[in-house]
């Protein structure tokens, strides 16, 4: 084994033992000592609680070259003794693509350009080239620079603008001068960092059909301070309509570019978004690099600082995604969230109003069944649905009349009896089997409906060919965030992003109030075509209390299909209000055996959520960085 596989080897074993060690940490009986030792006082070491484990460094910055956030280099090497490992190491890359880097430059000021280009001579592969199209600065010293550079390394190749086009134009007239096989879009005034373009070449050799790959970013201030790390999801299309989370670094192929046509000014402000949209159209073959490879530079003038001082680039992006949804053939309509900015509201138009079969299991609880019925029929103007009140021995002789009342009130809600021991799959198996909707909605007999036409707005979305299972914000009665979309992996098997955020945070990078793809989506409010359903297997029964809507969602993932999250359909969920926590020793046994199916059934995806970044942590929900 070579060095580099030797630490690839390390650096994934180094992964394996802490995801072991987290799962234990999250595990009911790990919290369950814990809480037993603060009730004790701490009295003595073995009673004392144990504290999250943490390695004493990063393992993710031990076996990579340069150092791009952070306090200092990922390594104990010089700059220059960085460079030199990755330049040697490139020199022996099977491919070696020339990568054609992209600056439209306008009156820059000095120090920034300079900055811009000297991280770009900087990096730890050679094989690139620089075009620079200058739109007709205004300011002589823009030229002067561009020209000294230009002479000091024949890889930078210019081109001087007669008037001012603006960035599309300009971006254009730099694409006009490349040669390399991808091209890479830089701003005039932000840095690459050293190990970028290596790191570029390194994928495009361990995936040679790659098309299109991104990188994470940060901000970049005038003291040379980097701010907000944006950890970003591996390709997501639900996320990319609802927001532009790709932002830099970008790298396509030359040939899709120039496919198709290039940046289109018309849409400046948002030309990259409009591009990627087009690009994205051709391929999927999209990757994304989990470093911090691009510094943006904030200045007062840029978007990075105030998201508001360019409001037309809002309005260019809305203008391309609208046009996408006609280029693809589905009927939609796309607007801004002003109180979100960079953040879109998609919507599409029902094609059939098929009918809808509502399952909501219970036993006795006919107030909360009464409350989440009644809600449901008040939120919504839906009518080709069925409501199956899924009995699972009920004996409250209140609730039997109240779910009396309800069949007499509506004929599209009749009682399913299910009389056997609690097993929640296996109740819902059992009402998929009754019932004959087109589209399932799974619903927890603690939740009401908070938001006008919710079950529209799942079907938008189900009805779709490449969706899934779509799932809702769910809210706590204090209207926090209980549940927006499942992180596999977050707490040792999986948890729910942004819990106990006010339900009107932006989140993370405004992920908690866009449409994003997730891995999976809780079954407390869950919608799923019946074909998809029954294709997958339906709930596996063997998970009777944890997890089973987890599996569900996997499992239909796996199947090829995209799980969604829509923060504009809300529900309030009383959780766990009808069967209580699972704190008898049976419970806690039976509980940790399905987290032990789920952890070894999708141990490889546990690893590595693809909607969540292996940079966030996998302690608490609120997407902070790991440690």
């Amino acid at each position: 084994m070579d060095d580099s596989a030797r630490a690839a080897y390390l650096h994934r074993t180094l992964h394996e033992l802490l995801a072991r060690v987290r799962e234990m940490e999250a595990s009911p009986f790990w919290k369950l000592r814990n809480r037993i030792a603060r009730l004790l006082g701490g009295a003595g070491l073995r009673s004392r609680p144990i504290p999250p484990y943490q390695l004493p460094v990063d393992v993710d910055t031990l076996f990579v070259p340069g150092g791009t956030f952070g306090a200092g280099p990922r390594s104990e090497l010089s700059a220059d003794e960085d460079r030199a490992r990755m330049l040697e190491t490139s020199s022996a890359f099977a491919n070696r693509p020339l990568i054609s880097v992209l600056i439209p430059a306008f009156d820059t000021p000095e120090r920034y350009l300079r900055a811009t280009l000297d991280s770009i001579l900087a990096q730890g592969y050679d094989r690139w080239e620089l075009c620079i199209a200058d739109d007709a600065s205004r300011d002589p010293s823009v030229r002067a620079v561009l020209g000294e550079y230009a002479r000091r390394d024949s890889r930078v190749k210019l081109v001087f603008r007669p008037e001012n086009g603006h960035i599309s134009r300009a971006t254009n007239s730099a694409l006009a001068l490349a040669n390399g096989e991808f091209v890479a879009f830089v701003d005039h005034d932000d840095l690459l960092a050293p190990d970028a373009l290596f790191e570029i070449a390194h994928l495009i050799n361990r995936e040679p059909d790659v098309d299109v790959i991104y990188t994470d970013e940060n901000k970049i201030d005038e003291h040379l301070r980097f701010h907000e790390p944006h950890y970003k999801p591996d390709w997501a299309p639900e996320s990319f309509l609802s927001r532009m989370y790709i932002g830099h670094l970008i790298v396509v192929r030359r040939s899709l570019v120039e496919a198709v046509g290039g940046l289109r000014p018309e849409f400046d402000g948002s030309q990259d978004y409009d591009l990627l949209l087009r690009v994205t159209e051709r391929t999927d073959r999209i990757r994304h690099i989990p470093r911090i490879l691009y510094h943006w530079r904030i200045h007062p003038d840029s978007t990075s600082l105030h998201g508001d001082v360019k409001p037309y680039a809002y309005d260019a992006a809305v203008r391309a995604l609208n046009e996408a949804l006609v280029r693809r053939g589905e009927d939609g309509r796309i607007s801004a969230k002003p109180e979100y900015p960079g953040s879109y509201d998609v919507r599409f138009a029902l094609r059939e109003k098929k009918k809808v079969s509502v399952i909501v299991p219970t036993r006795d609880h006919g107030d909360d069944v009464n409350s989440c019925i009644g809600s449901l029929f008040a939120k919504t103007y839906y009518v080709n649905l069925e409501v199956a009140i899924v009995d699972n021995g009920s004996t409250d002789a209140a609730s039997l009349a109240i779910f009396e009342r309800l069949t007499k009130r509506d004929r599209r809600i009749r009682v399913l009896r299910y009389d056997a021991p609690f097993n929640f799959s296996k109740i819902n198996n059992f009402a998929v089997e009754h019932t004959d909707g087109e589209y399932l909605l799974f619903l927890n007999n603690d939740t009401q409906a908070a938001s006008e036409e919710w079950i529209e707005a799942l079907v938008e979305q189900a009805q779709r060919p490449a969706i899934g299972a779509v799932g809702a914000m769910l809210l706590y009665p204090d209207e926090t965030v209980q549940h927006a979309g499942v992180i596999v992996g977050l707490g040792g098997v999986a948890a729910h992003s942004h819990k106990h955020y006010p339900q009107s945070a932006p989140g993370y990078f405004h992920v908690l109030q866009s449409v994003n793809n997730y891995s999976a989506v809780t079954g407390a409010c869950m919608m799923v075509r019946r074909d998809v359903f029954l294709e997958v297997g339906g709930f596996d029964e063997s998970l009777a209390i944890a997890y089973n809507d987890v599996d569900l969602c996997l499992k239909i993932r796996d199947a090829g299909y995209r799980n969604v999250y829509l923060p504009h359909v809300r529900l309030y969920h009383y959780e766990s209000k009808s069967r209580g926590q699972e704190v008898t020793p049976e419970g806690i046994a039976r509980f940790g055996r399905e987290m032990d199916i789920i952890r070894e059934r999708w141990r490889p995806l546990a690893m590595r959520d693809p909607y969540y970044n292996p940079n966030l942590t996998l302690a608490r929900e609120d997407y902070t960085p790991a440690p």
